[in-house]
């Protein structure tokens, strides 16, 4: 099995905290898409005929796509690849774009998983990141999400944002906990070089929050989501009801995966492939066959680190039977050993052949996995 990654670089405007790559112009859209089923021709063999169990529209922002355009994708990747019966198609979108026809127009499309990018339902807090919507958009669009009959829904959220209280922080968690979501994905703010962020940080225009309420917001993360019956299958990731989402599991599993668009990337762990992170470096690639990514294939060592830096960071653990057979006997008895010391510190724990993070080892979590690293 194998998932499908897509990359669809328009925003119609730029949040100042993303470093993902996007552009506001659109104007190149018919090239994009031309280009990108031109991508997924040459390169179908990636899959070597794997059944797809996984589609991913991530961005930029997805839900700037027309039904038309939309349709059209996933009509051309049915007829390229074998596409299993019960596959999760997942779809990123605004709470803005969501109105009652445009959800009808995924359902028709055959999007079953939808991810709206939420942030905040703080009013204030959207204006500072320059979301294009409201609170109650984001209400809204959840509500009619649901009532149009998508079931797996998830939102994104931000904590650790300049000036957002304990208290706000709360609000967010208990607004999002009432509506019919059984997904939570909820980063910490980090400031990435190059955005708005970034730049105002560093001149002091904007004040980075304090570490103790860092900490303190993650902890409250950690106890609302538990009263709330998610259950948190990785670091930044909870669920209710085993919801986990199949396709970014994946990628924590090690599992192949294809990339398609600009800034893409693939991996099937012998390799790792990325595009051009520039429109018009990817649409002239394909139409002139140019060069148009790059790609590294991965030594031992790398392989070993890639394991677990993904693995780790999960509720299943790094196992040291796998670690063994993939990697070692002595790769598995220098783990044994590094997680052996934290879990003498009570940072990690031990069940049968599998190390998690305890809670104490989530706030230090990339200094534990540095000390697991073949450098």
């Amino acid at each position: 099995m194998a998932g499908i990654y897509i990359h669809i670089p328009f925003c119609r405007q730029k949040c100042y905290y993303c470093d993902f790559y996007k552009t506001t112009n659109s104007s190149r859209t018919a090239n994009f898409l031309s280009a990108l089923e031109k991508e997924a021709e040459q390169r179908k063999e990636y899959i070597k005929g794997e059944s797809i169990k996984t589609i991913y529209f991530g961005g930029g922002t997805p839900s700037v796509l027309k039904e038309k355009e939309l349709s059209g994708i996933l009509n051309w990747l049915n007829n390229k690849f074998k596409l299993d019966s019960g596959a999760e198609i997942t779809f990123e979108a605004n709470p803005d774009d969501l109105s009652t026809d445009y959800l009808q127009s995924l359902k028709r499309a055959g999007i079953n998983r939808l991810s709206i990018g939420i942030q905040s339902f703080s009013n204030e807090h959207l204006k500072k990141m320059n979301r294009r919507h409201n609170a109650s958009h984001a209400i809204t669009a959840v509500e009619n999400a649901f009532n149009a009959g998508f079931s797996n829904l998830s939102t994104d959220l931000i904590y650790g944002l300049p000036g957002l209280t304990n208290q706000q922080w709360r609000h967010d968690l208990q607004v999002m906990f009432r509506l019919p979501v059984v997904h939570l994905s909820a980063y910490h703010l980090t400031y990435h070089q190059g955005t708005p962020f970034y730049t105002w940080l560093k001149k002091g225009t904007l004040k980075e929050l304090s570490e103790d309420n860092s900490v303190g917001q993650f902890n409250i993360l950690l106890d609302e989501t538990a009263s709330a019956g998610f259950e948190q299958y990785e670091i930044s990731n909870f669920a209710r009801n085993q919801c986990y989402s199949a396709h970014n599991k994946a990628y924590w599993f090690g599992e192949t995966y294809l990339g398609l668009g600009p800034s893409a990337h693939s991996f099937n762990g012998i390799s790792r492939r990325w595009n051009a992170a520039h429109l018009e470096a990817y649409i002239n690639g394909l139409e002139k066959a140019k060069p148009y990514f790059e790609e590294e294939h991965l030594s031992e060592s790398n392989a070993f680190n890639e394991y677990i830096l993904t693995r780790i960071r999960t509720k299943w653990g790094i196992s040291i039977q796998e670690i063994q057979n993939r990697f070692g006997f002595k790769a598995a008895e220098n783990v044994e050993k590094t997680a052996d010391k934290f879990i003498g510190s009570g940072k990690m724990s031990k069940q049968d052949d599998k190390y998690t993070f305890t809670r104490e080892g989530l706030f230090v979590s990339d200094n534990l996995m540095a000390d697991f690293m073949i450098i």
